[in-house]
Parts: structure tokens; sequence; C-alpha cells
């Protein structure tokens, strides 16, 4: 765990620049701070842009420094602030000044929004809140830098009982048995499934092997009265509905 050394000086590889400060934190750092979070809890998070939202989380990680620079340079780095809150941790700290604490804080960001994005769905009529279940899988896969598959197992009034991820692939290819995939449906008692993995590339355009695979999980499933509902490739800015597409 990082530790902060305020008196002495001295600071650890979470610090955004090499200029130590001494002491009481200099009143332009503090009074910068104390206006920011002034303006978000007034105006809420649309009253800000991204650097400063990151600046809010960075304070809390690095509380002794002025965090813009790195804030700017993890925008510059990544894109946008979704992407920086889920980048790999090895990519983060290929970044100048992100260190443990800095990595440890976006990473319990990142996690609290899928799970809040989650209980948006688990639970309820998964096609009556389609909307929400693609958010979800946005923000739990698009930025991955490699392919992951998810079953959505549902129950005979199309409530999301199980939410499982069944494989972790490369940055172009994940293995799935359909096998495995039918043998949990049978053991949750789900009566239908929406198979769901995303494309690294950005692009969710379907491989002829994701087209295959699909087929194969759909005929295992008819046979053991299962119903594949759809199947999701979640890309960077958009998805593809293998149903909307015509492929089911």
């Amino acid at each position: 765990m990082s530790t902060f050394r305020e008196a002495s000086g001295l600071f650890d590889e979470d610090e955004a620049t090499p200029q130590p400060v001494a002491g009481r934190l200099p009143s332009y750092i503090a009074d910068q701070r104390k206006r920011l979070r002034a303006r978000f809890m007034e105006g809420g998070a649309g009253a800000m842009p991204d650097y400063e939202l990151l600046e809010l989380v960075l304070f809390r990680s690095i509380p002794r420094q002025d965090v813009k620079p790195l804030a700017r340079l993890l925008l510059e780095t990544f894109g946008d602030l979704n992407r920086v809150i889920t980048a790999p941790p090895a990519r983060l700290t290929m970044v100048k000044g992100v260190g443990e604490a800095v990595v440890q804080d976006l990473k319990i960001l990142e996690a609290a929004a899928q799970r809040m994005m989650r209980a948006r769905v688990m639970h309820r009529p998964i096609l009556a809140s389609w909307d929400a279940l693609l958010d979800y899988c946005h923000t739990a896969m698009a930025h991955r830098e490699t392919e992951q598959f998810r079953v959505l197992y549902l129950d005979r009034k199309n409530v999301l009982i199980a939410d499982e991820e069944q494989a972790k692939g490369t940055v172009d290819h994940v293995p799935v048995y359909p096998r495995e995939v039918m043998k949990r449906a049978l053991e949750l008692n789900a009566s239908a499934i929406i198979l769901v993995h995303n494309h690294p590339s950005g692009d969710p355009t379907p491989s002829q092997s994701d087209i295959s695979m699909t087929v194969q999980i759909q005929d295992a499933g008819q046979v053991l009265d299962v119903t594949l509902h759809d199947h999701l490739i979640i890309g960077k800015e958009r998805e593809l509905s293998f149903r909307a597409s015509g492929y089911l």
C-alpha cells in the first residue's frame, strides 16, 4: 500500500510531477480542489469536462500535488474518461506519474460502475430492459483488450438469473464450448440464453467462426429446449445483434 510522507517532502511513484510539496498543501492547489468539489456538488458531473472529473478522482490517489497535468496526460493517452477507467493496470502504469494508488482507485471506480449497471438488469425481465442490458455490456466489455465470452441465462419469464463469463481469449479469439454452455443452462434450469462477446478491434462484424459457433449453440439448445434469444457482439462504439442482423 502506498504511503505519503507529508513532512519530509519525499513522495512515492504516484506523484504526478517531480516537484515535491513539503508541509501544508499550497493554497493554489487547495483552492483549486475546493472549487472543483464545490462545482461538482452544485452542478453535478454535467457541469464538468472529463479532465476535471478525473482530477476529482485523482485528488484521493495523490493528495499532495497538482493532479491536473496527470489527468490531461491520461486522457491524451487513452482518449476519454471511460477508456482511462477501463484501461488495463499494466497500461496505466506505463503513464508517467501513475502508480499503485492511482491504478487501485481507477479500478475501484470501474468495478463500482459495472456493478451499478449490472444491478439494472439482474433479476429483471431482460427483453423489457434491453437498453439497460446494452449499456451494461458496453460498460463491462467494450474497452477490453482481449476477447471475453459471456452467457446470460434466463428463466421461463425471461428474467436474468445468471450472468457468467464462460471464457477469456486473445485479441482476436476466444474458445467457446457449446457443451459447457448447455451444461450450465441445465444446471441453472434456464429456459433461454443470450450470448455476448466483445471484439477488441472495435468492429462488431461477426467472423465466420462467430457465426458457426452461434449455430452450434442454437442447435444444441433446440435439442435441450433452451432458446437462444440473441448473440451480441460488443464493439468500441456500437454493438451487433445476430437476431436484428438476420443471423438468427
